[in-house]
């Protein structure tokens, strides 16, 4: 038998080795207990060296040690590249198992336990005070006071602004949704809230972990459904930009419809920073991601991002402080979103994520001054920039200085 199931895994009582076979910034994200990670793009020699290398660590007789000596399940993200190498290694004579569904079978577990526990805290009045309190009090400096200094140093509300805090269902957006709570209890109460949720799509299961959250936290969501994911469903050159294009234009839709004049996203500093290399490793241009911008299709709405100077670490110290849990990725086409934790992985952000992370073990400023580069341009240093769609050159005026 090639595949087991998570229960039958788990019910294996004997000696066992889990190889989760997964990138290792995936691994190091979130992985099953007492697994080992071996990233395996093929079966390979090495591969097969590595795994037993992994034996006799596990084997009290290290010396006597075989291909067969312990059992062996193999993890990937769905399931279907581990069957692959397991069955090339039953081949070689190990004892060894592809985990049915992959990590994919492991988060949607994870969720249903979630959810089942979260019924519990539904209504509960003190666990809403304790993540509001959170806040104010263990978050005040890395998040709460970062909300509000982004809010004044980029000019994000005014006086009568109806606001549609858009929540894909996430950390970020959830996270925001309870900071704007908070800045309209202790602050002048000077704007309007609309907590927008859009269903572009989504599957029961991270559908039901979005409403269960809001319920959980005290976030009166409106909910609106579109069929986005069907409309690019068979798209294949770039379905994620358009995606991404046609929700931005549904969500402007409904907010404007509802009264609103601005939407406000959840990007943070780290989206920021990945931009700005982005732009410049593979658009060959410096841009960064605007704390805010007025729409050129909707007049008169405006976007915001009140989250532009939280780091992403923080906003995770907060989600775990709390014990949430919150959806990862919601596409279709990577159905390992909450039920198998959606990772982004081979995408061009990931890549940059993972650079970041590297430079910034060397030296933990090169974060702070990638953000900071886009705010002090030196156009006298600039061989070319473009305003309104012009471009200038440094020659245009050479000679006259």
């Amino acid at each position: 038998m090639l595949r087991r199931t998570l229960d039958e895994m788990e019910l294996d009582t004997r000696d066992k080795l889990l190889i989760d076979i997964r990138d290792s910034e995936d691994y190091e994200t979130e992985a099953y207990p007492d697994s080992v990670n071996i990233p395996a793009d093929s079966y390979s020699d090495d591969f097969k060296n590595l795994i037993l290398d992994e034996l006799r660590k596990h084997s009290s007789d290290k010396m006597s040690v075989s291909t067969e000596s312990i059992p062996i399940y193999l993890l990937c993200y769905t399931g279907l590249k581990s069957d692959i190498i397991a069955e090339e290694m039953q081949a070689a004579g190990f004892e060894c198992y592809s985990l049915d569904e992959g990590y994919r079978a492991i988060m949607r577990r994870n969720v249903q336990r979630y959810l089942s526990a979260a019924k519990e805290t539904i209504s509960n009045e003190d666990y809403v005070r304790d993540v509001e309190r959170s806040l104010v009090k263990k978050f005040r400096k890395n998040i709460w006071c970062k909300f509000t200094k982004a809010i004044n140093e980029y000019d994000l509300i005014q006086d009568n602004d109806k606001i549609a805090v858009c929540i894909s269902g996430g950390k970020d957006s959830m996270l925001m949704a309870k900071l704007f709570q908070e800045l309209y209890r202790h602050g002048r109460q000077n704007f309007e809230l609309v907590f927008l949720v859009m269903n572009p799509g989504y599957n029961d299961m991270n559908y039901q972990v979005i409403t269960d959250n809001a319920k959980k936290l005290n976030i009166p969501i409106t909910v609106f459904k579109t069929e986005i994911f069907d409309s690019v469903a068979e798209i294949t050159d770039n379905p994620c930009y358009l995606c991404a294009r046609m929700r931005r234009g549904y969500l402007y839709s409904k907010a404007k419809e509802l009264g609103c004049n601005k939407i406000a996203l959840g990007h943070h500093f780290d989206d920021v920073i990945e931009t700005i290399l982005m732009g410049m490793l593979w658009g060959g241009q410096i841009q960064t991601m605007m704390p805010k911008l007025h729409s050129t299709n909707f007049e008169g709405m405006e976007l915001i991002r009140p989250m532009y100077l939280i780091r992403e670490s923080d906003i995770i110290r907060w989600r775990d402080y709390n014990n949430l849990y919150f959806i990862q990725c919601a596409c279709r086409f990577t159905e390992n979103c909450a039920s198998c934790g959606g990772t982004g992985k081979g995408s061009k952000r990931a890549d940059i994520k993972k650079l970041i992370a590297e430079l910034a073990t060397e030296d933990e400023i090169i974060e702070k001054n990638i953000f900071r580069s886009v705010e002090n341009v030196n156009l006298s240093t600039v061989i070319a920039y473009k305003k309104d769609g012009v471009k200038h050159h440094f020659l245009d005026d050479y000679d006259a200085k």
